[in-house]
């Protein structure tokens, strides 16, 4: 991967994890599992439905995986390409969250 598309690659990952905590789900793609998700298929959306089906296959019994995708992706939408969101350690934001 060229250093462009890295930079690209993470810019995504961090506006995804974002998305995440703006929705309260207690998800963190750190690079390795956002790679291995890329790796897998490069459609975002897919990515965000192989992760629900490995890793939160629970949240499927209570919603439908589109409403879930629809709304990860149009939260992620509004952080996309934004500086703030690269400073963030998410990993570190869901240990401070209250109830964690």
């Amino acid at each position: 991967m060229s250093k462009e598309m890295h930079a690209t690659a993470e810019i995504e990952r961090h506006a995804y994890n974002a998305a995440f905590h703006d929705l309260g789900l207690r998800w963190h793609w750190d690079s390795a599992t956002y790679d291995a998700l890329m790796t897998r298929t490069p459609c975002a959306r897919r990515r965000i439905g192989l992760y629900l089906e490995d890793e939160q296959a629970h949240l499927l019994r209570a919603y439908d995986a589109e409403f879930l995708i629809d709304a990860i992706e149009t939260r992620k939408s509004r952080h996309a390409g934004h500086r703030p969101a690269l400073a963030c350690d998410w990993a570190a934001m869901q240990d401070g969250e209250i109830g964690a």
